[in-house]
Order: structure tokens, then C-alpha cells, then sequence
């Protein structure tokens, strides 16, 4: 409770400043960017070192365990240069627990385990000293990550590591953990197999993983009551969140289990993304960044108020010199550390474009196969000048990172701000140029009338790549909630008609493609929109869905492996699309185009490609002879009938034709 008043008090202190001149300080702080600031650890000895300018004094304290035991001894840190503080302590340390302490203004701040913890003890309150070479598995130098010819062969799922195996009948012996979810021969109602053996039936290249960064929300030491939490509440960002291991109180429990997660996926072909939240803390004043150097991590407005473009309390100011370099360092350490394929950044629209660049350059040389990606807004104004964000509408300065497509989400399914909005699929008029936008992966097509696109009104992409196509996720409605609740009257058949479309839509457009865990069994929230800490009665998989809708998921895995097995559907420039792709007809419920001329070398010349959102079917008029590939929810990839003069398309569907 001390501690909590000298923090309000120093706060206080900070926020009565004047304020520009305060911010002015920031920026005249030493900033010693080429530091190593992560603990150094030998057999023999370990550096610790903390960055703080306006510290008066630095305490290193050592524990035995990373809970309830009391200070084992302590250290004062010595001033060095640019704000450094640091000290050496002999002997081994290894599975040491410790924190440090930083005076400001006379005032104590909370212990911290530092921002550089690469290894954390239960809730993330104490860091550990770790060799992290005991923690690499057999055979872990010789992981490799999954490779991409093209960005957009890849197909993203994302998932939370706790709904996959936490429903009852999910077979897992680990549910809710890391270990869990790549548990082999997990079966569920009537044999159908589950966990990341459904996720290679189903046929997707790279999962998703909602955060898990150690994060505040879930009381890691009561794990035996359910708690459920998304994790956009960053506590520690370079260690990984304990309530999905089987030791939370063990701090290298939870690291091994995460590169055995890791090295499981890599070992059945499929690349592992982090969704990492650097643009806020969960904490403000508590923060770890603000009990080592108050106020500077965060931007803030005139006023000396945080500033809050993420609305979650806070925003990061990535455009300061010693935070870029957290978050460069912190993704590299994850990437050469857990060799983690690819980063989603939750509100990169908050970060600066300078910024994110480096991070594509520092990654990419490390990974070139790595996705990086993420959403290109932000939830609120910020100080940052909107020039200098790295949003959706600046991607083409951003020539390494790909951005989520709303423009193609609301055109599909209607916005989802409000429940009664229709789609493309759901029989809204006037959608199919954001359909079209979509298709091409939001790049300049002479074909598009740019003025009629749901929020964009110019292509904001460079390549085709660079548009994540999706109509759901884990924000807002499932797929199916959201077409159920603004097609009330819509029958079940309807319904699901409506479902396997709209994912047609995305598996066959040029943009790389990003589906919502259990969308292939037409997963639903019971209506909840906002599911981020709601009960695993909410959040789970439940396996019974892909016994009741076997149908559905043999056609997502078909249109998945239509689009891995023809490289026409996804071309990695957008002058290949341009010479290739060329739209036939479009109106309120059709949408048609070819890909001519073996587009990316596809086996199949010429292909037809056409979506019917209507609930009448359609007689379509070709020209010449042509073989059927998928209609309705047959898919013959041999294309065994001929097709001439015209082509009758069911109601509410996908029809492929293709030309050898």
C-alpha cells in the first residue's frame, strides 16, 4: 500500500509539470540505443543493467522463488553513462529470482521485474536469472520454420490457445495449454480428430495465437478456477504467459513448454504467429515502463494526461528512441528465441511508420518467411500526427507489412458496428466494388470504382499480398452469429449458404488469407460480440460442431486445398494481377471474373470464377468449352463435365469453371 501512494504521489508530481516542458525532457533524455540492456548471465557471474536517467537510486533484490519468499540479499546499482544503471553479482545464478527497485523525487517506486525479463515467476512479478540454453529442446537448432515462395500462399487461423481444448470432448489430456494444443490423436464426438490434428486436416500453413505474452488478467496462482482473458493486457513482453503451462510458478516450466508448442507446429508444416499488443500496457501509473522511467514509454496530451489511441488507458510512444528499441529487440527476441514466424500488431495504426519499418527490416533478416501484419487503425486520436501512423491507408510506405482488409469484412457481411448491417452475402445492395476491392487485394485495378469501396476511396496496398483478407475474427460477431442476427428470417440452409460464401469469397481473392477459429464449423458466441474475458462456455470449441457440421468443414478444407493446389489465386504482384485478372460482371448479387493465361504458372489456362449472393439460381452465358470444378458444395478437381453455352449456378454460392 506505501508503495501505491508514493506512486500516486510521484505521478502526481509528474503530471502538475508543465507539461511541454516535461515532454521536452523526454526527448533530451540519453538514449544509449546500441545498449545491451537484457541481464547478462555466465556460470560465473551476472550483469544486471537498467536504464533509468532520473533515478537516484537503483536496488537489486535476489529471491529464492518467484511468490512468497523474502529478500535472499540485495544490491545497489552503480550510476553509469546515459541513464545506465548496473551491477555485476558472482557466482551462479541460474533459477535466482529477482526485481528491481528505482528512487525518484525522493519516492520509492514498486519493485518491477524489469522490462527486459525474458523469464517470469507466477503473475509475472519477479524475473528469473535462466540459462536459456537449458530450455531449447532436442533437435531445436535444427527447427525451421515453415517457407513462403509467395506471402500470400500463406493461410492464417486464428486461435486462442485456451478455446481449442478446453471443451470437454476436445480429447486433450492438457486442456487450455500450450502442450495441449499440439497434443497428437486428440479425437472428439464420433472419432472427428481435434487440436493440431483438425488444424492439418483442415489444410491452414500458419496459426494464429491470440497474446501470449505474459499478460495481466489471470490469476496464475488459482488456475483451478476457470478465468478466461483475449491477454491485450501486456504485463511482460519477452516471456510467455504462465496460465497456459502446467507450472506457472516455475518460470522455465512455461518457457520449455512454449518452444515444445513451437517445434511441435513447425514439425506438421505449420508456421506459429505472435499477436503482440506493443502500443499499450494493461497498466498505466503500476506499469513495468513507469516504475523504471515514469511517463516516457507513453505519450501524453498537452495537458500532461495519457494520451489513449488504443482505449485501454494508455498508448506507447514507439517514436521514442529507447522504446523502439524494446519493441525491435522484443520481437527479435522472439523470433530468434522461440523462432516465432511473424508478429500481428493489435492497433498498428498506433505505431509510427519509421518504426514498424526498421522492425520489418530486423525481423525479415533474420526470418525472411516471417508475415508481419496487423490492423491499420487506431481506437482513438492520438498525438502521434496522423502522417506518421502506420495505417491502412499509408500501407504503401510500409512495403514489408500487410494490413487487415475492413473494406472486404463489411462488404461481405455488413458493418460490424451494427448488428441489423447486411453484406454482399447477405443481400445488401451496392457492395460489389468492395467486393472487387477485395479480390484484387486493395490495389489499383482499372476495373474498380474506387469511389464506391465501403471506407477507401484509392488502393492502399503496393502488392496483392499486402490486404489480409478476412470476414471475421476474434473482435465483434462469429461469422455465423453476425449473419444470423441481421438475417433473422434467414433459414438454417440459408445461413450456412451464406457462411460457406463469404469464405469463398476470401480463400479465392488475391489477398493472403485469415480465417477465425472455428469458423469452418460455423463456430457462434451465443450472440456475444465481446467475448474477452466471458466464460469458456462462450470462448470454447466446441468439438460437437464439427460432427454436426461435417458438410461445412469438408468445404473449407476443399477450398483450401483448391487454393494451395492453383497458384492463380495468389499472385504476388499487383502488375500480375493487372494482366491477369479480369472482372465479368458485377451487380447487387454477382460478382464474376477470369484469370487468364496460366496466372502464376497455374496448370489451369483460363479460369472462371463466379459468386452468386442471390437466393434464386443463375444461368450464366459463356463463351467456349469449359470443365466444372466446384459448384454448390461439389468440388471436382479433375473437372470431369463439360460445360458449354451456359452454366447454371446454384443459389448462394461459389461456381468455378477453369479452362485447360
Amino acid at each position: 500500500m506505501k508503495h501505491t501512494v508514493l506512486i500516486l504521489m510521484s505521478f502526481a508530481l509528474f503530471n502538475s509539470c508543465n507539461t511541454k516542458k516535461t515532454i521536452t525532457d523526454f526527448n533530451t533524455y540519453p538514449t544509449p540505443v546500441n545498449e545491451n540492456l537484457w541481464i547478462q548471465y555466465t556460470k560465473d557471474a551476472t550483469l544486471f543493467k537498467l536504464w533509468s536517467p532520473k533515478a537516484e537510486e537503483v536496488i537489486l533484490r535476489l529471491y529464492k522463488d518467484g511468490q512468497n519468499s523474502t529478500v535472499f540479499s540485495y544490491y545497489n546499482l552503480t550510476k553509469e553513462h546515459q541513464g545506465i544503471w548496473q551491477t555485476k553479482v558472482n557466482g551462479d545464478l541460474n533459477g535466482m529470482y529477482y526485481t528491481y527497485q528505482v528512487k525518484i523525487n525522493d519516492s520509492w517506486l514498486d519493485e518491477t521485474p524489469g522490462i527486459y525479463a525474458k523469464a517470469v515467476g507466477v503473475n509475472g512479478n519477479r524475473a528469473m536469472v535462466l540459462d536459456m540454453e537449458t530450455t531449447n529442446l532436442k533437435g531445436w537448432q535444427k527447427d525451421t520454420s515453415p517457407t513462403l515462395n509467395k506471402y500470400n500462399e500463406a493461410i492464417i487461423y486464428e486461435l486462442h490457445v485456451r478455446d481449442m481444448t478446453i471443451h470437454s470432448q476436445s480429447g486433450s489430456s492438457l486442456p487450455g495449454t500450450y502442450l495441449g494444443l499440439v497434443e497428437a490423436d486428440t479425437k472428439g464426438p464420433n472419432g472427428v480428430a481435434t487440436g493440431i490434428d483438425h488444424l492439418k486436416e483442415l489444410g491452414i500453413t500458419h496459426v494464429h495465437l491470440l497474446p501470449t505474452l505474459d499478460h495481466y488478467s489471470i490469476d496464475e496462482t488459482n488456475l483451478d478456477t476457470p478465468q478466461f482473458n483475449w491477454g491485450y493486457d501486456p504485463n511482460n513482453y519477452n516471456a510467455p504467459e504462465g496460465s497456459f503451462s502446467t507450472d506457472p510458478f516455475n518460470a522455465e516450466v512455461r518457457i520449455k513448454e512454449f518452444k515444445q508448442m513451437v517445434k511441435n507446429f513447425h514439425d506438421n508444416g505449420i508456421g506459429v504467429i505472435l499477436d503482440v499488443a506493443y502500443n499499450h500496457t494493461g497498466k498505466t501509473e503500476e506499469s513495468n515502463f513507469n516504475q523504471e522511467v515514469p511517463g516516457y514509454y507513453y505519450r501524453h496530451w498537452e495537458d500532461g494526461s495519457y494520451s489513449d489511441a488504443a482505449a485501454c488507458g494508455n498508448e506507447t510512444a514507439s517514436e521514442r528512441a529507447m522504446m523502439r528499441k524494446f519493441i525491435i529487440e522484443s520481437v527479435l527476441h522472439w523470433t530468434k528465441e522461440y523462432h516465432i514466424d511473424g508478429f500481428r500488431f493489435d492497433l498498428m495504426g498506433i505505431h509510427d511508420i519509421e518504426t514498424m519499418n526498421k522492425i520489418g527490416e530486423a525481423v525479415l533478416e533474420i526470418n525472411p518467411d516471417a508475415l508481419l501484419y496487423g490492423e491499420g487503425w487506431t481506437a482513438s486520436d492520438s498525438p502521434l500526427p496522423e502522417e506518421k501512423r502506420a495505417l491502412k491507408k499509408h500501407m504503401q510506405q510500409l512495403p514489408k507489412f500487410a494490413a487487415f482488409n475492413d473494406d472486404l469484412r463489411d462488404g461481405l457481411k455488413g458493418s460490424v458496428f451494427e448488428d441489423e448491417s447486411l453484406g454482399f452475402v447477405s443481400g445488401a445492395k451496392n457492395t460489389q466494388e468492395s467486393i472487387k476491392f477485395g479480390i484484387v487485394g486493395a490495389i489499383q485495378h482499372p476495373q474498380i470504382d474506387y469511389e464506391e469501396v465501403n471506407y477507401s476511396n484509392a488502393p492502399w496496398t503496393l502488392e496483392p499480398w499486402q490486404s489480409i483478407n478476412y470476414v471475421s475474427c476474434h473482435d465483434n460477431h462469429t461469422l455465423f452469429d453476425k449473419l444470423k442476427i441481421s438475417k433473422p428470417d434467414a433459414t438454417l440452409n440459408e445461413l450456412i449458404a451464406m457462411d460457406k460464401l463469404a469464405n469463398a469469397i476470401v480463400l479465392t481473392s488475391q489477398g493472403t488469407p485469415f480465417l477465425h477459429a472455428g469458423s469452418e464449423m460455423l463456430r457462434t458466441k451465443n450472440g456475444e460480440h465481446n467475448s474477452y474475458n466471458l466464460p469458456d462456455s462462450i470462448n470454447q470449441i466446441n468439438w460437437n460442431w464439427k460432427n454436426d457440421n461435417k458438410e461445412v468443414f469438408d468445404y473449407y478444407k476443399n477450398l483450401i486445398k483448391l487454393r494451395k493446389e492453383h497458384p492463380a489465386f495468389y499472385m504476388a504482384t499487383s502488375n500480375q494481377v493487372r494482366e491477369h485478372l479480369k472482372f465479368q460482371t458485377a451487380n447487387n448479387n454477382l460478382v464474376s471474373f477470369t484469370l487468364e493465361g496460366n496466372a502464376n504458372d497455374d496448370n489451369w489456362k483460363n479460369i472462371l470464377v463466379i459468386y452468386n449472393a442471390s437466393n434464386e439460381k443463375l444461368n450464366y452465358k459463356i463463351d467456349g468449352v469449359w470443365q466444372k470444378a466446384v459448384s454448390g458444395s461439389t468440388f471436382d478437381f479433375q473437372g470431369l463435365q463439360i460445360l458449354k453455352d451456359s452454366i447454371e449456378v446454384p443459389a448462394l454460392s461459389m461456381y468455378i469453371a477453369f479452362q485447360n
